[in-house]
C-alpha cells in the first residue's frame, strides 16, 4: 500500500509526477491557523480552510477569493442564502453546506451563551447573538427573545422575514405568542441590511404598538435591537422605551 504522504505519482511512463501546487500550501494554511488563530488569517484564506473539506482536489483559492469579491467578507459570505451561493461558478453543493454548517454553529454557539444566565445581565451577549444571527442577513427579519420573570430565556423566535427594507411586524400576534410561552418580557431585535442601524419612524411606532398592546397583560419590552453590519442601535439607550 502507498504511503497517504507520497508526494508524487506515476503517469505511466515510469516516471513521476509533482504532487499539485497547493497540497502543501492547504497543509502550512492548517498549521498558521492552529498555531496562530483566525486573527492571522485573511477572509478568503477562512474560506479557503472550509473549501478544502468539500473541494478535495482543486485550487481553492481563486474560488474563496472569488466569494469575497461577490459578497464583501467571511462573515457575509457565511451567510449569504443558499440560492446566492449557487450562483457562483464552482462552487459545489457540498461545499455550500460546509458554509451553511459554519453560520449553524455561530448561531448556537452564540444563543448557548444566552441560556446560561438571565438574558438583561448579560447585554453583550444579547447583542451578540442578535448580530450573529442576522446583522449580514441580506432581508430584515424580525426576532423575538421571549422572558420568563427571572428574564431567563423561554424560546427565540424569527416573527417574519421581510424584504432589503421591509417585514411586516403585527402587535396582537407577538403578544397573543408571549402568552402562549407564558413570558413576562420580551426583547425586539431585527437587521437593516443597508448597513445603518438607525431606528427609523416606523420602527419606533410599531415599538410603542407592541408595548402598549403588552402592558395590560403585564407583559414588559425590555429593548428593541437593530443590527446592521456597521454597528447597533438600543430602543433602551437612545430613551426611546
Amino acid at each position: 500500500m502507498k504511503k497517504a504522504a507520497d508526494a508524487a505519482s506515476s503517469d505511466g511512463s515510469g516516471l513521476r509526477e509533482a504532487a499539485p501546487h497547493y497540497h502543501g500550501h492547504r497543509q502550512r494554511l492548517r498549521d498558521r491557523f492552529m498555531e496562530a488563530g483566525e486573527a492571522a488569517l485573511a477572509d478568503y484564506e477562512m474560506l479557503e480552510l472550509l473549501l478544502f473539506r468539500a473541494i478535495a482536489r482543486r485550487d481553492v483559492k481563486p474560488l474563496a477569493k472569488a466569494l469575497i469579491t461577490r459578497f464583501g467578507s467571511f462573515a457575509e459570505t457565511v451567510a449569504a442564502r443558499p440560492e446566492r451561493l449557487r450562483e457562483v461558478e464552482g462552487l459545489s453543493e457540498a461545499a455550500i453546506v460546509e458554509i451553511k454548517l459554519v453560520e449553524a454553529a455561530a448561531k448556537r454557539l452564540a444563543r448557548g451563551a444566552l441560556q446560561k444566565r438571565p438574558v438583561l445581565s448579560s447585554f453583550m451577549e444579547v447583542l451578540d447573538y442578535c448580530r450573529t444571527a442576522m446583522a449580514f442577513a441580506e432581508r430584515e427579519e424580525f426576532r423575538i427573545l421571549f422572558l420568563d420573570k427571572r428574564n431567563a430565556l423561554i424560546a427565540d423566535e424569527v416573527q417574519g422575514v421581510g424584504t432589503i427594507d421591509h417585514t411586516p411586524v403585527y402587535p396582537r400576534e407577538i403578544v397573543r405568542r408571549a402568552l402562549e410561552l407564558g413570558a413576562s418580557a420580551l426583547i425586539l431585535a431585527h437587521n437593516h441590511p443597508s448597513g445603518d442601524p438607525t431606528p427609523s419612524s416606523a420602527d419606533i411606532r410599531m415599538t410603542k404598538d407592541i408595548a402598549a398592546i403588552a402592558q395590560p397583560f403585564g407583559i414588559t419590552v425590555h429593548d428593541h435591537l437593530i443590527v446592521g453590519r456597521h454597528g447597533h442601535a438600543s430602543f433602551r439607550g437612545l430613551k426611546l422605551i
